[in-house]
């Protein structure tokens, strides 16, 4: 007899997946295998799926601890490689160290071995260029399962070419004051572009830098800076969305698929509830 799924409204969902989950959480430093960055984990937990997050061009990991901390609170793996911090950011670099962290994660025990990945549960997700990275990552992994972007930008090599080759669920946000990486050319562009069923959604009220924590003199540079709005609603629809394609997980569906204020749906092509493999 099937379990049935209680499905919340989506401003319940949206209440509900902006605080934190049921996990005590751990951290730690992916330097002590030989990688620059941090990792954040449930206290405990077997075959758990798994986040590698890009940062953005100039931004130091410690912008996302917050997200990444969130994420583990609801039963994710969720690592950041430190690297290509300068201004010669290299996507394909960045990249490459994403998919270095997902190797990490899924082939050892964390902790003190109360902690696993399933090799079959885990996603890429970035912000700025990060977001680039990450649709260049999973292009070229097929191990990778599902992708999520904020405030994506285009990257050399491009990942609007990439785009075109990822099948797996895609979830893009974008900012709509975004002024360094415009949704039309940038993000939106990448979302049209996806290969697989995919999800845009624009944060009217969002900048470039919304989706980052604290402060950084790369504000004097950049457009934007750290906002409480755009925390919340980025954590819920990351967290519902990976919770539907890595977990099977239905209760926060109408979250996903509602138009929701200040997170509008501007498209989405064939569905994105999916079984995890």
């Amino acid at each position: 007899m099937s379990r049935r799924v209680i499905t919340l409204t989506a401003k319940q969902a949206l209440e509900e997946l902006s605080r934190p989950g049921p996990h005590p959480v751990l951290r730690g430093d992916l330097a002590l295998v030989g990688l620059p960055g941090v990792i954040f984990t449930p206290r405990s937990g077997l075959g758990l799926p798994a986040v590698s997050f890009g940062h953005g061009w100039m931004q130091p990991v410690r912008r996302y601890h917050g997200l990444l901390r969130h994420l583990a609170s609801w039963g994710f793996v969720a690592a950041a490689p430190a690297v290509e911090r300068g201004p010669l950011l290299s996507a394909r670099v960045l990249a490459a160290n994403l998919l270095t962290t997902v190797d990490i994660c899924t082939g050892m025990r964390l902790g003190s071995g109360e902690i696993s990945v399933d090799p079959a549960r885990v996603a890429l997700a970035g912000h700025s260029m990060g977001g680039g990275a990450a649709v260049l990552a999973a292009s070229e992994a097929d191990r990778v399962r599902a992708v999520v972007t904020l405030a994506a930008t285009e990257t050399r090599p491009s990942a609007l070419d990439a785009a075109r080759e990822v099948t797996v669920p895609g979830l893009h946000l974008a900012a709509g004051e975004d002024r360094i990486a415009p949704p039309v050319g940038h993000s939106e562009a990448i979302a049209q572009a996806w290969g697989g069923p995919v999800q845009f959604r624009l944060l009217p009220k969002a900048s470039h830098l919304g989706f980052t924590e604290g402060r950084h003199w790369s504000e004097l540079l950049l457009d934007g800076h750290a906002e409480r709005g755009s925390h919340k609603l980025g954590r819920a629809f990351v967290t519902a969305f990976l919770l539907r394609v890595l977990t099977g997980e239905r209760r926060y569906d109408e979250l996903l698929d509602s138009d929701v204020r200040n997170a509008n749906l501007v498209f989405q092509r064939d569905a994105l509830r999916r079984r995890p493999a």
